[in-house]
């Protein structure tokens, strides 16, 4: 079972700690990475002010600099809270899909990120990143550059990867789909080798829309990860969805439950879940 560390030892973490951790903003969905040389990632930002709450808690307090802004889609509870992030902190480069949307807050967040120049990258499956020495971000959807490519279900434009943390002897996978729903799913199956990872982070907040059958049979987590808010008017996650997980014997984790949920590891020691 993943450590659950208090604020203040967070701040304090060495630098050889690899963190991921899914923030408590409600209803929606925000991710924290910090790596082990010291490089941050903030993949969306739920639907309002909690997040500048929320990552304050796990920035180290000598930096206001996120080195990647990832934005899944742009819907309410996942861009809304990224215009103060961009407002607020040094932004080095954003990371998205790039699709059309009316979303005021998005349309804020785009004007705002030209504004202070903040590089655009429009990621696609062939495009992944390593960041720092030691994390590499497995792009896994869009297959081909989308930017600009309108879809009816914004759910099924979610920017779609692994975080993959490795040390060189030890690593651990986690899987990221935004909201992706079982359309997208299958296409994250046909254009990809492998999705096979440790941590899944449930699709669409632990719908009934998402994590198939075959999707959680090839990624094949030991942990699945839900960001839901308490008591959220969606009825979110639903019950077929956990009792999928529960078949396949997969510890679920909840914000709605818990809070905000870290997983914390060290260079050159064996991961522990």
């Amino acid at each position: 079972m993943p450590l659950v560390i208090g604020i203040c030892f967070i701040i304090q973490l060495p630098h050889t700690n690899f963190l991921i951790s899914f923030l408590d903003v409600g209803q929606g969905d925000a991710i924290f990475i910090r790596t082990p040389d010291d490089y941050t990632i903030l993949i969306d930002g739920g639907p309002g002010p909690m997040i500048l709450d929320e990552i304050a808690k796990v920035m180290p307090i000598y930096t206001r600099t996120i080195d990647i802004l990832t934005l899944t889609h742009p819907h309410a509870d996942h861009v809304n809270g990224l215009v103060e992030i961009v407002k607020r902190y040094n932004v080095k480069r954003i990371l998205l899909v790039g699709t059309p949307s009316q979303n005021e807050f998005y349309q804020e967040w785009l004007k705002v990120a030209d504004m202070n120049n903040i590089e655009m990258i429009f990621a696609s499956n062939g495009t992944d990143f390593r960041v720092g020495s030691e994390v590499f971000l497995d792009i896994l959807w869009p297959i081909g550059n989308k930017a600009g490519v309108a879809y009816e279900n914004l759910n099924n434009a979610s920017l779609a990867m692994r975080v993959i943390w490795s040390d060189g002897e030890n690593n651990v996978k986690f899987l990221l789909t935004g909201d992706a729903e079982i359309d997208e799913e299958s296409e994250i199956l046909n254009g990809n080798s492998t999705i096979k990872a440790d941590v899944l982070k449930a699709g669409h907040h632990g719908s009934r829309t998402a994590s198939s059958e075959d999707f959680l049979e090839k990624s094949d987590p030991r942990i699945v990860v839900i960001q839901s808010g308490e008591a959220n008017s969606f009825g979110h996650p639903h019950q077929e969805t956990l009792k999928n997980f529960l078949a396949r014997n997969i510890q679920v984790r909840r914000n709605d439950l818990e809070g905000r949920i870290d997983f914390i590891f060290s260079r050159y020691q064996p991961p522990t879940f």
